[in-house]
Parts: C-alpha cells; structure tokens; sequence
C-alpha cells in the first residue's frame, strides 16, 4: 500500500534533508575562505589584455641609497616578470621533512600528497637572473635587528618560508620559535636577531584579530585604529605588510566608526575598494610617522591569487586546484577580473607616497601556479563528512601554498629588492 501523498512528501523531505544541511555548510564555507571567487563565481572574467599594475617606484628614486641595498637590479629588468623554469638541480631550497616550524596546513607531504614537482620550479626573469637566496648575508644583515611580517595566514606562510630559508645554517641551541597570542617570535640567538610575524589580517583593528577563532564571515573593521596592532611593530628595522583575502567577503564592508565595546556600535557599509583604500592610507600614515626612511625598509606583497575556477584557465566547469601538477602556460593568464579594482587602489594610494615602499608583484608570476596549493593535503580543521570524502574538490583549499614551493620564490624576490632595489 503507497503511503499517504503528504507522508510521502514527509518522508522525501525527511532524506533530503541533510543533504541540505551538509550543501548550505559547505556553501558558507567557501563564501568565508574564498570570498573573492565566490563573488566572482557567475561572472565572466575580464579580458585585462596587458593591464598589469605596477606602482611607480618615484617615491624609492627620491633616495640615492636604501637601507641594506648593496646594488641595483639590472638596468631595464623587472624581476616580476618572468617564465617558471624546471629546476631539479637547486630546488627545493630546503626540504620539508627538515624544517620543523611549517605548519600542518601547509606539509603537503606529509598529508600525501603522491607528487613533488611543484618543489622544482624556479622562477626566471626575462632580463635577468635573481641572486641566490644567501642565508649567511641575510643573517648578517640581521644582526642585532628586528624583521617582522605582519598581515593574514598567506603573510605567515611567507614568514615560514622566510624562517626555513634560513634555520639550516644555526646551530640546533641558538635558535627558538614562540608564539604570544598574535605574535609569532623566531629568535637566532647567536645574532641577537629576530623575524616575526604578526596576525593583523586587515592592520587595522577588526573582529578577526583572534589568532585562532578568526574564521567570521561578517567581518567588522574599526575605522583609524591601526596604533591598536600597530604598536607592536614598532622598532622593527624590515617590516614586510600584506593584506587582501579577508576583504573579499563579496559584500558590502562593514565600518565602525566607534568601539567594538560599545553597547550600540555605529556601522557604516562601504564598497571594498573604499574600505581598503581607508586601509591603505592608515597603514602608510603609521609607516610615515614610526619608521626612518635612512634606516628602514617597508615591503607589500601583493595580492596571492586563488584557483577556485578551472574554467578560468580553461579546465571543465566544477573543478579547482584539485589534481592540478602542471603550471598555466598563457604568458597572458591573470585570472578572476575582482583584483583589478584593488590593484587600482594600491597604485592610487602607493604613487602618493612620501615613504619608499618596496611593492612586491608576485600577483601574475604566482598565477601560473595552479599546481602549487595545498589542495586536499593539509590538516583539517574539523572531520570532514562521507560526502566531502567522495568528492575531493569540495574542500580543497585553492588559497593557500605547500611548503617548500611557490612563497620560496617569493622572499627570493624579497631579498633582490632588499639587496639590489
């Protein structure tokens, strides 16, 4: 006997239902970690052509010499633009296995994953070539000083990086890594140095500066309150900023004018390019007022792109990062359209500069890199479900970086700017 048409309904409902559940979880899920692709998600990419911003570099020319410059890049070479050249000789630069300060996120051998050849690719530029990363110069150049990262989780694989390029060459006893809350500290001993990174994922004070609890998808920022992270970067003699990710909430940014504590907060909602470039501009008035051109370095990295599209790079709807080992070869390759308003910004906001910023473009060249995320080989952060399970693509992580690859070439870079500006 059929049941009655309403049970029937009941019933259908009743098995749907956490299908349901488990869709909306992942969907809000990937609204939070890839905010900027899920904006971007039903929109047809922008044909940028040849429209790669790079920020004048008029405020460094006004100094005959920077800080820690040794020499200077080849006349007419851009060291961002280049060709990704397989290089099984000299990388990886270090081996995962033997840098114990990579976080689980980021050991993608360890999690399995079944291939390596992400570790062998070495960036070239097209009129030059970069100098070898130098441990030993760096450390020097170092001591007795402080170096410090500060922005958001892709910062902190940079930092990492940074920190495993150099560990091999201290000894075992001279050298520790803690972390205060925000603050992560790295200490070599012997050169009464230390490089450190601090989690300040817009700069300015937000509702996301729990270095832990941070995963909040109506995301707050206090208008004029960089001194609230600021304060713990001072005296740092290299400071290397990055902020993006985390204002791409698809949305509206939310602004307060008053203070997190109070009962009643009075919110604003701004466009994201209004509320990053407010962003910009206080974190180039703390940088005016705290450090000393003739004695310090300020770096930007740019914004790391994601791979949440295959259809981007012309792979079949519904797929990502996932399973991908070779590099995009379209010299062209920008990506999603949503970075280029940001990229306007910066270049508004950087060429008013009256501080020399060192602008680090790894934007287009870590494009390329389709084959260089975590994906699915990383430590999760919570037990993933039997549906998740049986499709790999939903939750690998197109965002961030195995350790050691792409954010390598990046501090290479950063050292050629640091040394040869």
């Amino acid at each position: 006997m059929k049941p009655p048409l309403l049970a029937s309904s009941v019933l259908r409902k009743a098995r749907i239902f956490p299908y349901l559940v488990t869709l909306l979880s992942f969907i809000v899920f990937v609204a939070v970690l890839y905010g900027e692709d899920f904006i971007c998600l039903f929109s047809q990419p922008l044909q940028l052509g040849s429209y790669r911003y790079q920020p004048s570099t008029r405020t460094e020319k006004k100094w005959k010499k920077l800080p820690f410059a040794l020499g200077k890049t080849e006349e007419g070479c851009d060291v961002f633009s280049g060709r990704w050249v397989l290089d099984e000789s000299t990388r990886p630069l270090y081996q995962e296995s033997e840098c114990p300060y990579i976080q689980p996120q980021l050991t993608c051998q360890e999690h399995g994953r079944p291939q390596k050849d992400y570790q062998y690719w070495r960036w070239q530029p097209h009129d030059c070539s970069l100098p070898s990363f130098n441990a030993t110069l760096m450390l020097e150049t170092l001591r007795g000083k402080r170096m410090m990262f500060v922005g958001d989780s892709l910062n902190r694989g940079q930092y990492v990086s940074f920190v495993c390029l150099l560990h091999s060459i201290i000894p075992k006893g001279a050298k520790s890594m803690e972390t205060f809350d925000s603050l992560t500290v790295f200490t070599a001993k012997d050169y009464n140095t230390t490089i450190e990174f601090y989690w300040a994922p817009f700069l300015l004070e937000s509702n996301s500066d729990n270095a832990v609890v941070h995963r909040i998808s109506d995301r707050i920022v206090k208008k004029g309150s960089i001194n609230k992270h600021g304060r713990h970067w001072k005296g740092a003699d290299i400071l290397v900023f990055n902020t993006y990710l985390w204002w791409m909430t698809g949305l509206k940014m939310k602004i307060l004018l008053g203070s997190f504590d109070d009962e009643v907060k009075d919110i604003v909602e701004v466009s994201t390019e209004d509320a990053y470039r407010m962003a910009m501009k206080s974190m180039l008035r703390w940088v005016r007022k705290n450090m000393n051109p003739k004695k310090t370095r300020v770096f930007f990295t740019s914004m790391s792109p994601s791979h949440a599209k295959s259809i981007d790079w012309g792979g079949e709807p519904g797929l990502n990062c996932y399973n991908e080992t070779t590099l995009i070869e379209d010299p062209n390759y920008w990506g999603s359209d949503c970075r280029r308003s940001i990229m306007q910004v910066i270049g508004e906001v950087f060429d008013k500069s009256k501080f020399p910023i060192t602008f680090l473009n790894i934007t287009q060249l870590s494009s390329y890199r389709k084959d260089a995320h975590t994906s699915i080989y990383k430590k999760q952060w919570s037990p993933l479900t039997p549906e998740q399970l049986a499709n790999p693509v939903s939750y690998a992580d197109c965002v961030h970086w195995c350790l050691p690859g792409l954010q390598d070439t990046w501090n290479e870079l950063l050292f050629a700017k640091l040394f040869y500006p």
